[in-house]
């Protein structure tokens, strides 16, 4: 007790201050911030408040450490660091960042290169606020850079090194997935049973809803505030990619963030690809291969993979489920 406590105790007539009812009262709390330049929610159960506070500023803070590492526009950031050095010198990274290009390259294995992060050889020339194409010939020359073979990774130190001068590594195809994963990881330890964690098109809950489950619509593509489906989701990650993120349209042509590594430019092939799977990390990065793949393609792919369901939103604007989830889906084709 303070002396402050103590002399105010002594007063006569003092009575003690009830407890703030507000901190122990069970309910729903929910926190908004935008990060890594997209809208972060972090939604939870609590019997608490205190503690309910506590573990969303626990998933916040999680939220600014992996921006202040992964960011390509920070100047300090490891990201950052690794695209100025790598190409002259094997750079030692942490073993958080040498885990995650570890999992690029597994991914861009497993889906023929639709998957490679070395994409940004070619991607960081485009700029979408400003409505900026590089031209033709430009693009041929990044292509040349790009390739995740030539991201060459040794296991012992820990390092990186790029095999041509001019490469250049994002993160951005899961980064995101990788974030949500960990915020759920914190939400765990705080001894949270119900909970989501979401950043953009990247969401993993954690139970359900108290008895019910989780509801996430999946976007129309070309209507915003309108969806094409409703998913019922319990303990699962899911994320969308779709080519109304970040964009811009020329001469009846929309160029997007979702870049095929194979030829620099924007994929056609859909509108939207939502991926669900245990983790966020894998459902970001299988929503960007089936979103490069294709739709017919892509599904494939998804078949192939247990414990994996897609929802694609072809070219036509017409709605494809993967086989898991078509008895367990609401929505149409828009």
């Amino acid at each position: 007790m303070s002396l402050a406590q103590k002399t105010a105790s002594s007063r006569p007539g003092f009575m003690p201050r009830p407890c703030d009812p507000a901190r122990a009262q069970a309910g729903w709390f929910q926190r908004h911030e935008a990060i890594m330049g997209t809208a972060i929610q972090v939604e939870l159960w609590c019997e608490d408040a205190g503690l309910a506070e506590s573990a969303m500023a626990a998933v916040i803070a999680e939220m600014h450490r992996i921006d202040r590492t992964m960011s390509p526009h920070k100047a300090g950031s490891e990201l950052s660091r690794i695209n100025r050095e790598a190409a002259d010198q094997a750079v030692a990274v942490s073993d958080e960042m040498f885990e995650l290009l570890t999992r690029a390259k597994q991914f861009s294995a497993l889906s023929d290169g639709a998957f490679d992060i070395t994409y940004a050889s070619a991607g960081h020339l485009y700029d979408y606020r400003a409505g900026y194409r590089p031209s033709d010939a430009t693009l041929d020359a990044a292509c040349a850079l790009i390739g995740w073979r030539g991201l060459e990774l040794e296991p012992v130190r820990r390092s990186v090194r790029f095999a041509r001068q001019g490469m250049r590594i994002d993160l951005g195809g899961f980064a995101k997935g990788h974030a949500v994963d960990n915020g759920v990881a914190i939400l765990r330890r705080h001894g949270i049973a119900h909970g989501m964690v979401s950043a953009g098109g990247d969401s993993h809950v954690l139970g359900d809803r108290r008895g019910r489950p989780w509801t996430i619509g999946v976007r129309d593509p070309r209507r915003a505030g309108e969806v094409v489906a409703v998913l019922p989701l319990e303990d699962v990650a899911i994320s969308t990619s779709g080519d109304y993120e970040r964009f811009f349209e020329r001469d009846g042509v929309r160029h997007h963030h979702l870049i095929d590594p194979k030829t620099g430019r924007s994929a056609r092939g859909v509108r939207s690809v939502t991926i669900l799977a245990d983790d966020g990390l894998t459902s970001e990065a299988l929503s960007k291969c089936v979103f490069v793949m294709g739709c017919e393609q892509g599904l494939r792919f998804i078949e192939s993979l247990p414990g994996v369901d897609a929802v694609v939103v072809d070219a036509e604007g017409c709605l494809h489920y993967s086989s898991g989830l078509l008895n367990h889906t609401s929505g149409a084709a828009q």
